[in-house]
């Protein structure tokens, strides 16, 4: 499978530039007065930020493999073969792969999988990789592609914030928000390009999706940074806990479907997600998805 790789603001890519007005509110800035000194120190660590980190990124196009794609849960008495005859409604003949200027090292996808044996499941071709859960199955039905992307500030990011740590309690604090602010912005401009090449295919996206959200385990994130080759070419791993490190790093699913429409844009992200109701972003009115 072939991964476009690279760094955010050279060839041709652009640049992401850290919203400071978002990296306040990490902060839990709600317009409340700030010491002018502060909020000087505040700026100064912003851009530091943006000249000391360059964010990296990949992404990829895979088809859906509906020969193990499971849209609905199975029922009592039911059998994989019988819940993809029920739930696999207008399957496609596979897609050519999408055209990239890197090709993937590494092995050639065998099964990757994660998660429940009788859920939902979005299987793709071409990585093995398997997503489990209703939530994804639900954001990606009617898709005839599915794009997988991440991004991380990189290595670079965790000396720096160990860096502004030892120098100061705040500074160490204020670093990090503008680190995840940054981060935020590199997934939106990668999620840029997933749109334009769907755009150029004459097809429409959905909205980025990642592990954690809804139902989707955090436990298919080793297989997720392995189906784009993550580890090696962008140095992210993960914990005992699957947690991505570098911390600021993003994994992502975008759904590519044939026809104009609003997929997912009329959808609440934040309405599949088991933390909505004591989400400290959404008390003030932000989210954590873009």
């Amino acid at each position: 499978m072939r991964v476009r790789y690279g760094r955010l603001g050279a060839g041709g890519v652009p640049d992401a530039r850290l919203d400071r007005s978002e990296a306040l509110r990490y902060l839990g800035y709600a317009g409340q007065q700030v010491d002018q000194a502060l909020l000087a120190r505040f700026n100064s660590l912003a851009d530091e930020c943006e000249k000391a980190i360059a964010p990296t990124f990949a992404w990829s196009v895979f088809d859906i493999d509906e020969e193990r794609t499971r849209w609905e849960a199975l029922g009592p008495g039911m059998s994989g073969e019988t819940a993809r005859r029920d739930g696999a409604s207008d399957a496609e003949a596979p897609r050519d792969e999408a055209v990239s200027v890197v090709e993937r090292h590494g092995e050639p996808g065998g099964r990757i999988e994660c998660g429940k044996e009788s859920g939902p499941r979005v299987a793709l071709s071409g990585c093995g990789l398997v997503l489990e859960g209703g939530s994804i199955a639900e954001h990606l039905r009617g898709a005839s592609q599915v794009a997988l992307m991440a991004c991380t500030l990189s290595a670079v990011s965790e000396r720096e914030m160990r860096k502004h740590e030892a120098i100061s309690v705040a500074d160490g604090v204020m670093f990090g928000a503008c680190c995840s602010a940054l981060v935020e912005a590199a997934a939106n401009v990668v999620e840029g390009l997933v749109v334009g090449f769907a755009k150029d295919m004459g097809m429409s996206t959905n909205w980025r999706f990642s592990p954690g959200y809804g139902d989707l385990p955090l436990s298919v994130q080793p297989a997720f940074l392995r189906a784009l080759d993550a580890g090696r070419r962008l140095g992210i791993a993960t914990t005992s806990t699957n947690m991505l490190v570098p911390v600021k790093s993003v994994t992502a699913v975008v759904g590519l479907f044939e026809t104009p429409d609003d997929h997912g844009e009329a959808r609440d992200a934040c309405a599949i997600c088991s933390l909505k109701d004591g989400c400290e972003l959404r008390k003030r009115g932000v989210t954590c998805h873009g």
